[in-house]
Protein backbone atom coordinates (compact mmCIF):
# COMPACT_ATOMS: atom_id res chain seq x y z
CA UNK A 1 0.00 0.00 0.00
CA UNK A 2 1.34 3.69 -1.34
CA UNK A 3 2.12 5.77 2.01
CA UNK A 4 0.90 9.15 2.06
CA UNK A 5 3.11 12.06 4.22
CA UNK A 6 -0.19 14.52 3.43
CA UNK A 7 -1.84 15.58 6.48
CA UNK A 8 -5.81 13.43 6.65
CA UNK A 9 -7.54 16.53 7.60
CA UNK A 10 -6.83 20.35 6.92
CA UNK A 11 -5.69 22.35 10.11
CA UNK A 12 -4.67 25.40 10.83
CA UNK A 13 -1.38 25.42 9.27
CA UNK A 14 -3.59 25.21 5.91
CA UNK A 15 -6.12 28.25 6.48
CA UNK A 16 -5.57 31.82 6.90
CA UNK A 17 -7.17 33.22 10.23
CA UNK A 18 -10.49 34.61 8.75
CA UNK A 19 -13.33 36.69 10.83
CA UNK A 20 -15.81 33.91 10.54
CA UNK A 21 -13.68 31.30 12.63
CA UNK A 22 -13.18 33.98 15.51
CA UNK A 23 -17.72 34.62 15.73
CA UNK A 24 -17.76 30.68 15.20
CA UNK A 25 -15.88 30.24 18.47
CA UNK A 26 -17.17 33.03 19.81
CA UNK A 27 -20.68 31.34 19.60
CA UNK A 28 -20.02 28.55 20.91
CA UNK A 29 -18.44 30.59 24.45
CA UNK A 30 -21.28 32.58 24.13
CA UNK A 31 -22.84 29.34 24.71
CA UNK A 32 -21.18 28.04 27.62
CA UNK A 33 -21.38 31.65 29.39
CA UNK A 34 -25.28 31.33 28.82
CA UNK A 35 -25.56 27.81 30.43
CA UNK A 36 -23.30 29.25 33.46
CA UNK A 37 -25.54 32.25 33.72
CA UNK A 38 -28.83 30.16 33.38
CA UNK A 39 -26.90 28.82 37.01
CA UNK A 40 -27.35 32.46 38.46
CA UNK A 41 -31.03 32.79 37.52
CA UNK A 42 -31.61 29.81 39.27
CA UNK A 43 -29.65 30.35 42.37
CA UNK A 44 -31.50 33.54 42.15
CA UNK A 45 -35.30 31.88 41.87
CA UNK A 46 -34.24 29.53 44.26
CA UNK A 47 -33.70 31.92 46.77
CA UNK A 48 -36.72 33.51 46.66
CA UNK A 49 -38.18 30.19 47.31
CA UNK A 50 -35.72 30.06 50.47
CA UNK A 51 -36.83 33.56 52.09
CA UNK A 52 -36.41 36.99 52.49
CA UNK A 53 -32.57 36.30 53.63
CA UNK A 54 -31.50 34.26 50.91
CA UNK A 55 -32.87 36.50 48.38
CA UNK A 56 -31.19 39.63 50.18
CA UNK A 57 -28.20 37.48 49.83
CA UNK A 58 -28.35 36.21 46.03
CA UNK A 59 -29.24 39.82 45.26
CA UNK A 60 -26.56 41.47 47.42
CA UNK A 61 -23.97 39.39 45.36
CA UNK A 62 -25.48 39.94 41.48
CA UNK A 63 -26.06 44.15 42.88
CA UNK A 64 -22.25 44.02 43.68
CA UNK A 65 -19.49 45.18 41.37
CA UNK A 66 -18.28 41.55 40.19
CA UNK A 67 -22.28 40.62 39.96
CA UNK A 68 -23.12 43.03 37.64
CA UNK A 69 -19.67 42.92 35.03
CA UNK A 70 -21.18 38.91 35.31
CA UNK A 71 -24.86 40.13 34.46
CA UNK A 72 -23.48 42.20 31.91
CA UNK A 73 -21.66 39.70 30.35
CA UNK A 74 -24.86 36.97 30.69
CA UNK A 75 -26.72 39.89 28.41
CA UNK A 76 -24.07 40.36 25.89
CA UNK A 77 -23.59 36.45 25.36
CA UNK A 78 -27.43 36.59 24.85
CA UNK A 79 -27.65 39.25 22.55
CA UNK A 80 -24.74 37.93 20.37
CA UNK A 81 -25.92 34.15 20.62
CA UNK A 82 -29.44 35.03 19.07
CA UNK A 83 -27.98 37.74 16.48
CA UNK A 84 -25.83 34.74 15.38
CA UNK A 85 -28.03 32.35 15.52
CA UNK A 86 -30.63 34.41 13.66
CA UNK A 87 -27.40 34.26 10.71
CA UNK A 88 -27.07 30.31 11.12
CA UNK A 89 -30.68 30.26 10.36
CA UNK A 90 -30.66 31.80 7.50
CA UNK A 91 -27.12 29.84 6.43
CA UNK A 92 -29.77 26.57 6.90
CA UNK A 93 -31.44 27.97 4.55
CA UNK A 94 -29.34 28.11 2.27
CA UNK A 95 -28.66 32.14 2.18
CA UNK A 96 -25.58 34.57 2.74
CA UNK A 97 -22.33 31.94 2.08
CA UNK A 98 -21.19 34.44 -0.24
CA UNK A 99 -17.59 35.32 1.17
CA UNK A 100 -18.00 38.76 1.45
CA UNK A 101 -21.84 38.74 2.56
CA UNK A 102 -20.69 36.16 5.09
CA UNK A 103 -17.84 38.36 6.41
CA UNK A 104 -20.12 41.52 6.37
CA UNK A 105 -22.97 39.55 8.36
CA UNK A 106 -20.22 38.59 11.04
CA UNK A 107 -19.57 42.13 11.83
CA UNK A 108 -23.13 43.32 11.55
CA UNK A 109 -23.85 40.22 14.09
CA UNK A 110 -21.34 41.61 16.61
CA UNK A 111 -22.17 45.38 15.99
CA UNK A 112 -25.68 44.49 16.84
CA UNK A 113 -25.37 42.30 19.15
CA UNK A 114 -23.29 45.52 21.03
CA UNK A 115 -25.93 48.18 20.12
CA UNK A 116 -28.42 45.44 21.80
CA UNK A 117 -26.59 44.98 24.89
CA UNK A 118 -25.74 49.11 24.89
CA UNK A 119 -29.88 49.86 24.53
CA UNK A 120 -30.47 47.04 27.52
CA UNK A 121 -28.24 47.79 30.29
CA UNK A 122 -29.40 52.11 29.56
CA UNK A 123 -32.80 50.73 30.21
CA UNK A 124 -32.16 49.15 33.01
CA UNK A 125 -30.02 52.23 34.56
CA UNK A 126 -33.14 54.42 34.21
Amino acid sequence: MQENKRPLSPHLGIYSWQVSNTLSILHRMTGVALSLGALALVAWVISISLGEDAYNAVTAILSGPVGMLLLFGFSASFFYHMVNGIRHLFWDAGYGFEKNFARRSGWAALAVAVLLTLIFWAGVSL
